[in-house]
Formats: C-alpha cells, sequence, structure tokens
C-alpha cells in the first residue's frame, strides 16, 4: 500500500470580520463617521429663520373693550298708587305722546264714594263742634256766677267743685270737636288724592317703549310701594350705552372720557360717545361657580342722533390713556424667559440642627412665605449680526397692536416680530438667525395671472 500523501492547505475564504478589519474599509467608515458628525452638527447649529422689523416711534392709544346694550337716559316706569280695573288705555307700543296727555285711567266709582264719605264725617264734626261751643257757653255762665256765689260763702265748696269740671269738661269738649274737623278735612283730602291718581298722564315727552296691560284688566298700587308696571314711557332722543367693565379695567375708566360705539343693527358705522357715570358697586354673576365674575356698570352717552331702541347690543371701546411719539414694538415680541442662571440648582448651605430649629421657629413666628423660584422676565429679541439678542424691557401701554416699551431698546434696531414658535421657544441669547422676507402665499385655487 503507497503510503499516504500529506495534503495541502486550501485557501480559506475571508470573514466578514477580516474583511472589515483591512485598511481600506477602515478608511471609509472615519470617513462617514465625520460626514454624519459634520451634517448632524451643521443642523444643530442652523440659524433660526424670523421675521423682523426696525424699531419705530409711534402714537398709541389705549382702549378698554365693553359689551352691553342702548338704553334711555330718561325713562319712567308707569303704575298705578291706586287699586282697580283699568276702563282707558289710549295708547299704544310705539306711539308718541306728550307731557300731560292721557295714559291710563282707572275705575272712579269706590274712589268718588270715599270722597263724599269723607265729606259727610266733615259735616258731621261741624254740628259736634257746634254743640260743644254751646255747652261751653253754657258751662262758662254757670261756673262765674258760682264764682261770686262762692266767694260769698253762699255755696258750698263742693258745689263750686263741681261747677269747675263741668267748665273745663266743656272746654275739652270744644277742642275735641275742632281735631275731629281737622281729620274730616285730612280725609276729604285724601280721598281727592286718591280720586285724582286714578288718571294717570304722561309725566314727560317720550315714546311708549313697552306696554304690558289692556283696557278691563285689574291693577294694584299703594303709596307705600310700587304697583303693576302698566308701561314704560322712555325719551328716545338722548340714549345711552350700558356696558360691563371687568374690575381689572374699570380704574382706568373716568367720566369724560372719549368712546366709540359700534351697534350690531348698524353695520359698518361706528358712533361716538363720552362716559358719563362709573358704577361704584360691583354686579357679580355666577356667584360659587367657575363662572363666576365681577363687572362694574359704565354708562355712556351716545352723541350722535340715530334711531336707536332700547335694548340694541353695542360694543364700546373707551380711550383710557394716550401716548405720543413712543417706542413701540408688536405684541407678539414681547415674550418672557428666566433671568439667566435661574436654571442653576441652589445647594443649601449646611446647619446644624440648633440652627435648623432656630430657623424653623423664626420662620412660624414671622409668618414668612417659603423662597419661591425666580420670576421670569419680559424680553424681546434684538438682531446684531445675525444674532439673537436677548433684551429685557419695562412695558406701558398698548393697543391693540403694538406695545410701548418704555426700557431696554433704541430707535431703529431690528426686533424680531415672528415666527411665534420662535420667539416663544426656540429663540435665546446668541443664537444664528436669518431674516425671511415675507412672501405672499401660494394659493391652489387661485388664477393665474394672464400675460
Amino acid at each position: 500500500m503507497p503510503p499516504l500523501l500529506p495534503i495541502p492547505d486550501r485557501p480559506r475564504p475571508s470573514t466578514p470580520v477580516a474583511a472589515a478589519c483591512s485598511p481600506p474599509f477602515l478608511i471609509t467608515s472615519i470617513a462617514a463617521l465625520l460626514l454624519f458628525g459634520a451634517v448632524t452638527g451643521c443642523k444643530k447649529d442652523s440659524a433660526i429663520q424670523v421675521q423682523a422689523e426696525p424699531i419705530q416711534r409711534r402714537n398709541l392709544t389705549e382702549l378698554v373693550m365693553a359689551t352691553g346694550r342702548v338704553q334711555p337716559v330718561t325713562q319712567v316706569k308707569i303704575s298705578p298708587e291706586v287699586a282697580g280695573e283699568i276702563t282707558e288705555l289710549p295708547v299704544k307700543e310705539g306711539q308718541k305722546v306728550s307731557k300731560g296727555d292721557l295714559l291710563v285711567r282707572i275705575r272712579r266709582d269706590l274712589y268718588e264714594a270715599g270722597v263724599r264719605s269723607a265729606q259727610a264725617s266733615l259735616r258731621s264734626s261741624e254740628a259736634s263742634l257746634l254743640t260743644a261751643q254751646a255747652n261751653e257757653r253754657k258751662a262758662t255762665a254757670e261756673f262765674i256766677r258760682n264764682t261770686e256765689l262762692f266767694e260769698k260763702n253762699l255755696v258750698s265748696a263742693s258745689v263750686f267743685d263741681d261747677f269747675r269740671t263741668q267748665h273745663e269738661i266743656a272746654r275739652a269738649n270744644v277742642a275735641a270737636a275742632t281735631q275731629q274737623i281737622e281729620i274730616a278735612r285730612a280725609t276729604i283730602q285724601r280721598a281727592q288724592e286718591d280720586l285724582l291718581k286714578t288718571t294717570i298722564n304722561a309725566p314727560i315727552d317720550g315714546t311708549i317703549t313697552k306696554l304690558n296691560s289692556e283696557v278691563g284688566e285689574r291693577v294694584s298700587g299703594t303709596g307705600m310701594m310700587a304697583g303693576t308696571e302698566i308701561l314704560i314711557l322712555s325719551d328716545l332722543t338722548e340714549m345711552e350705552a350700558r356696558v360691563e367693565v371687568g374690575e381689572v379695567d374699570v380704574v382706568l375708566i373716568q367720566p369724560g372720557q372719549k368712546t366709540r360705539l359700534e351697534v350690531d343693527s348698524f353695520r359698518d358705522r361706528k358712533f361716538n360717545g363720552v362716559v358719563t357715570q362709573v358704577a361704584r358697586s360691583a354686579r357679580s354673576a355666577g356667584a360659587g361657580t367657575q363662572q363666576e365674575s365681577t363687572k362694574f356698570e359704565v354708562r355712556i352717552r351716545i352723541q350722535d342722533k340715530d334711531p336707536f331702541l332700547p335694548g340694541m347690543s353695542v360694543t364700546a371701546e373707551i380711550e383710557t390713556r394716550y401716548r405720543t411719539n413712543v417706542l413701540t414694538v408688536p405684541i407678539q415680541s414681547v415674550t418672557t424667559r428666566l433671568p439667566k442662571g435661574s436654571n442653576a440648582p441652589i445647594t443649601p448651605a449646611k446647619l446644624s440642627p440648633a440652627e435648623e430649629k432656630a430657623a424653623r421657629e423664626f420662620e412660624l413666628v414671622s409668618n414668612r412665605k417659603p423662597r419661591e423660584g425666580p420670576k421670569p422676565v419680559e424680553v424681546v429679541f434684538l438682531i446684531d449680526n445675525d444674532k439673537a439678542r436677548l433684551a429685557p424691557v419695562q412695558r406701558g401701554i398698548s393697543d391693540d397692536t403694538y406695545y410701548e416699551i418704555l426700557e431696554g431698546i433704541t430707535e431703529g434696531q431690528e426686533v424680531v416680530i415672528g415666527n411665534f414658535r420662535a420667539i416663544s421657544r426656540d429663540l435665546e441669547d446668541g443664537k444664528s438667525v436669518t431674516t425671511q422676507t415675507n412672501k405672499p402665499s401660494f394659493n391652489l385655487f387661485s388664477k393665474p395671472a394672464r400675460p
């Protein structure tokens, strides 16, 4: 048997590990990692696109918005002071009346009978007075006669005392009869006034804006309390807006301030007004609920003479404060940031047990509140060499578009006005920015312009 020859080693295929460890692959991998890092770093340090405009001086007028209703300046609710059935009602809703015109007449029979009864009582009291005066004359004569006899000791003291008592009683009866006559006369006067109250005339020139009763209905009323509301008489030549203002803004409103009014019934028109009255007591709505609110009524005299009707909805723009030639920025430019370094944790100093106990007792005795964290400050972002620069500012008044800036900026600087996310979140002091040009957005449904 021939001897076995050794089998030569076959070349083995290269493994992935070996291939990966080859110098060309390592160079390619390192280059890819460097490129990825460079791209990632570029994205991280990419500039934020913003909109900006130069800071300018403007005139600002601060406005307080309020809503309410149009109401007449003079409005009279007609209610009777006597009870009875309506026999005449010669007016209708919307009718104009003059002062003194008949509005309502109530049945008079009962009150005429009351006048006759009071007059009869007066005559009876007058007759009683005549009787009392006659008795007084008789008692006076007898008293004088017996006085002379008593002085001559011709009558006893007891008899003299009886005549004197009768004389005094007669005089008292005359006084009582006189008072009864006064009472009867007052009763007649009251009965006559009640009779006159059955007829109600217009107290002012105006228009019947509301009519609640009809002929034949019974109404009630007394001189001590308001009776049935029969109608409302309003002077529509002088109108005012009664609006409700929140407790934060009411301190800025004073009588005499100018106002612009928008009435829903008159579209595309604004009316002039002047504040005439500011309520000194609040009206609370929804007490005890989440919708609870505190409002103050403000009355505004409307200077324009248009056919307003009571109850029309109105929106008022009250001019409270005015500034001339002041530095301004758009409202959306002002945001808040925490003070620099406020995010760093505060490491309290270590105290001994005795010092900690003394500190707790001091806080309890002095009623000190626990230390609060840093409060955000109001800032704007300025553009300086393509960098955002954070500038703390102090605000003044504002209108619908701009804030007055009292401190922190100068005229001509570029201030960031958009976008919202950049101002509210992304921008920080020193970040790179690029100013975006505002171009008209493309509308898919718009027709292309013809050449």
